[in-house]
């Protein structure tokens, strides 16, 4: 895999802010576009799994999410009241997932890309059902991973996970890592063996190029305040694989159900075993499901 240094994309989207970003592989291959999820970091897609995508043919573009990692926080913002959120009190949010989905937009604005295919994972998979369903001609593709559709029934957590993830945020790294190492440790896939080195590596990484627990949580209530996506899902031409693990505890498969059945035409695969994490031994699997179905889609190129 042939990766270039960080770069920084400014005054991206419609807000005008700084992405941080690695465009990794042939960059006159298709555009792979890596949309991470809530918390983590352009290197939550871990190297390996991208050099499974180079390898394939595909160029891969990973990128902080705001709030996250080296882009903009919104550090003068309110503080983010969740539980207020779901009562219906948006008073705290700061932004919503289409804020979220202009921030890619303007990244592929920056990038000099007219679309990519978008893969994105949980929080990220709701950004690209987003960006889908409001910037279709940007989209080559989707593929919504362990991802759910807002709906309130569907994709819910098991309620022992949010045990182990809820309490005071970590005061200092060693901390910081060792919560994610229990988190993944009960979030991960069943199935699989459970890499702890990796993730310590991954969590030490991310803790020392940036920790704001507060940036969390905002993106996390504008993934509460944006609602259910399902009946505008219905209107998505675009050509969609859903592909999600029989035993997430974090979103139910059955957000992955709901998703494929809301896009028409959709294409789902459900992994046995695999939970809401990327194993290292499906990787090679989960690159080649993903590289079929862009050159599919390169293929037969939707028209905006």
């Amino acid at each position: 895999m042939t990766a270039v240094s960080e770069h920084k994309a400014v005054d991206v989207g419609p807000s005008g802010i700084e992405i941080a970003y690695e465009r990794l592989g042939d960059p006159q291959a298709p555009p792979v576009l890596l949309v991470m999820g809530l918390a983590l970091q352009m290197h939550g897609w871990p190297d390996g799994f991208c050099a499974e995508l180079t390898g394939r043919g595909m160029q891969v573009i990973r990128f902080d999410n705001r709030d996250c990692g080296l882009s903009t926080h919104f550090h003068d913002a309110p503080v983010p009241d969740l539980p207020a959120v779901r009562r219906g009190d948006l008073s705290t949010v700061s932004y919503d997932l289409s804020d979220m989905a202009a921030d890619t937009v303007g990244l592929l604005d920056a990038l000099g890309l007219v679309s990519a295919h978008v893969v994105g994972l949980s929080l990220g998979g709701a950004i690209g059902q987003t960006m889908a369903i409001e910037h279709p001609g940007r989209v080559r593709s989707l593929t919504s991973l362990m991802s759910t559709t807002g709906a309130a029934g569907v994709g819910r957590p098991d309620p022992g996970v949010l045990g182990v993830l809820a309490g005071p945020p970590p005061a200092n790294r060693a901390e910081a890592v060792e919560r994610t190492v229990r988190a993944v440790r009960v979030m991960g896939s069943p199935g699989f063996p459970y890499d702890e080195a990796a993730v310590r590596e991954r969590a030490a990484r991310a803790f020392d190029r940036d920790y704001d627990p507060l940036g969390v949580a905002r993106q996390a209530v504008a993934c509460q305040a944006s609602g259910d996506r399902t009946a505008r899902l219905g209107a998505v031409r675009v050509p969609t694989l859903v592909i999600h693990g029989a035993d997430d505890p974090v979103c139910d498969v059955s957000g992955g159900r709901a998703t494929a059945a809301a896009v028409p035409g959709a294409a789902l695969t459900v992994f046995d075993g695999m939970g809401h994490d990327l194993p290292q031994a499906l990787w090679p699997e989960l690159a080649s499901l993903i590289t079929a179905h862009v050159e599919r889609a390169e293929r037969a190129p939707v028209s905006g």
